[in-house]
């Protein structure tokens, strides 16, 4: 049984610092890139950075770019989304996710039927 969970979500002020974790746990060999989503209020879900197992290069949306950093622990089988110099733009739930296409695919919005999701965890910033 594939489970991801997200955790490390919480309230923080604009300009102030969140690392999100995911723990997978029974993920398939070929679902080899992950990626962290984010659902704003009123505003449809978004890719916002992804990567590669194996490969140093990340890809993410320019919004978050300098500030947002994905990683992932292959040993603890965890993935990381370390925030920093939050804005109250970056409010919303924000989801892992693990696929087999591509991030530029993911980061443009196209997503697939057949990839795994966690639940969610809240990121509120206030100004």
């Amino acid at each position: 049984q594939v489970q991801l969970t997200e955790s490390g979500g919480g309230s923080v002020q604009a300009g102030g610092s969140l690392t999100l974790s995911c723990a997978t746990s029974g993920l398939p060999r070929i679902y080899n890139r992950m990626g962290w989503f984010r659902r704003a209020p009123g505003k449809e879900r978004e890719g916002i950075t992804c990567l590669y197992f194996g490969d140093t290069n990340t890809y993410a949306i320019d919004s978050v770019k300098g500030r947002f950093n994905i990683s992932r622990d292959s040993a603890k089988n965890t993935l990381y989304l370390q925030m920093s110099n939050l804005k109250p733009d970056d409010t919303g739930v924000y989801y892992c996710a693990a696929g087999r296409t591509s991030c530029v695919r993911w980061l443009a919005g196209r997503t697939d039927s057949d990839m795994f999701w966690g639940m969610g965890t809240q990121v509120i910033v206030s100004s």
